[in-house]
């Protein structure tokens, strides 16, 4: 490998790494961060969905910007907008600071995170293209797995404000070396659809906030109503202008492919579930049990290191019988494991209890995010497999945000409580045997993908993101 490819390797590596980290990175802080800052459950929820919704929804817009604009220059820019944030929040000194902060986080990552895998797949030639964009997915890949347990190891030897601090110096190097050592290039689309953009980000704020505060406002109250009305209209209206407009983000004809409908359907479905229950199951070993941010880390290795071990080799059998039965058997056994916690978890619930429901569900999702990537890019021409890849992974993304915000939504309406306790279990079990239904149906709609998808024409996979 040549000086000039192993830089941009390591260059768009570390870039993806950050921005991947902070996806799961905070979920072992709410607990802290409920304390420090006073934060209430729908405080919690937007620590989390600011950052997710912010990056699902700038995501296609952020490769259209590196197409115009250029991917070095707009790469480098979304690298400094998200180190910046990331010096905001660890410098908050309220929750809504926080808040704001993380938003423009996810804008930072959007810009970078589909820039990473264009400007690898222009700078290393066709023969060599497989391993770097395999290795850009490991990377990916461990910076989720790594989440949980970087941000428990770092709130207890330091505080939460170092699980923003760390991604200031990787930030402050990367930006120099993108601009000294990554050849600027562009793409053909440079559209930019703004008009898509406004009303997809008004109608899933709309909605996410309703669905948020439908608890502490009343479902009935006018102000629930009015949103949920907005976010109704504004996502409508999306969708017309998407079918109409000439260059559009979301590419709705996409969807008249089986294969790709079915896929980005049980993705949005997957993602529901199981972020949602993440989101509430990554509390309870601190909130109830009383553990250490690290230990509650450790204790959810068995889950987050499963992708590691499992998706090489679920990504080598998808090629041999395809990604249908993988996907439907991943699903059904993330479904499993989830609806396993549920019946399981009791206030003083040993772990050994606990531990086979959460490799279960680990190797689930392993299962599961090998071959949707095959079989989404099987399903469009190679000129169109940015915007497919782009668009699996902002639906995964919208997902977790809508996950997050309906399953602490059930979690509320029976009776949880996240001071701890037994009324945490309480509210926690049946979210999370809703979030088991929402993947099981997710697993129904995977059927719904032909038996036999052509076989994928690019082997890029798609965006590494939570």
């Amino acid at each position: 490998m040549t000086r000039h490819l192993a830089w941009t390797l390591a260059i768009t590596a570390a870039a993806i790494f950050m921005v991947t980290l902070d996806n799961l990175v905070v979920t072992t802080a709410l607990p802290v961060l409920r304390h420090d800052l006073g934060a209430s459950l729908a405080d919690l929820e937007w620590t989390v969905n600011a950052y997710t919704l912010t990056f699902a929804v700038f995501l296609l817009t952020g490769a259209a910007l590196g197409d115009r604009f250029g991917r070095r220059r707009i790469l480098a820019t979304g690298v400094g907008i998200f180190t910046a944030a990331s010096a905001g929040a660890a410098l908050a000194p309220s929750v809504d600071v926080l808040i704001a902060a993380r938003a423009i986080q996810g804008f930072g990552a959007a810009l970078v995170a589909p820039l990473t895998l264009t400007i690898l797949s222009h700078a290393f030639p066709a023969e060599r293209r497989g391993a770097a964009l395999g290795l850009w997915g490991a990377v990916g890949g461990i910076a989720i797995s790594a989440g949980p347990l970087v941000g428990g190891a770092v709130i207890e030897g330091l505080s939460w404000q170092w699980i923003f601090w760390l991604n200031v110096p990787i930030g402050l190097a990367v930006v120099p070396l993108a601009f000294r050592r990554l050849e600027e290039s562009h793409g053909g689309d440079r559209t930019l659809d703004l008009a898509g953009l406004a009303l997809a980000s008004a109608g899933l704020v709309a909605l996410t906030w309703a669905i948020i505060n439908g608890n502490a406002d009343g479902w009935t109250s006018p102000g629930i109503l009015g949103a949920f009305a907005a976010a109704a209209a504004l996502l409508g209206a999306f969708l017309v202008w998407e079918s109409h407009t000439a260059e559009p983000m979301l590419p709705l004809r996409l969807f008249r492919d089986r294969s790709f409908a079915a896929a980005n359907g049980a993705a949005l479905l997957m993602s529901f579930g199981l972020f949602g229950s993440i989101f509430l199951l990554s509390q309870f070993f601190q909130s109830v049990q009383g553990l250490s941010p690290l230990q509650a880390g450790l204790r959810l290795l068995p889950w987050t290191l499963a992708p590691l071990f499992v998706a090489p080799l679920a990504g080598a059998l998808s090629d041999r019988i395809g990604g249908r039965p993988l996907m439907i058997t991943g699903l059904a056994m993330q479904s499993t494991g989830l609806a396993w916690q549920a019946a399981v978890t009791q206030p003083d619930a040993a772990y050994s209890s606990l531990v086979g429901a959460f490799a279960m569900t680990g190797i689930g999702m392993a299962l599961f995010f090998a071959p949707v990537a095959n079989v989404v890019l099987s399903a469009v021409a190679p000129a169109e497999a940015g915007k497919a890849s782009g668009t699996n992974a902002a639906i995964r993304e919208i997902g977790g945000v809508l996950g997050v915000a309906i399953l602490a939504a059930v979690f509320s309406h029976a009776g949880g409580d996240i001071t701890g306790g037994q009324a945490y279990t309480d509210g926690l079990r049946p979210a999370v045997y809703v979030g088991a239904l929402v993947v099981a149906v997710g697993a129904l709609a995977a059927t719904l993908i032909p038996r036999r998808e052509r076989p994928a024409r690019e082997p890029a996979p798609a965006l590494a993101t939570a």
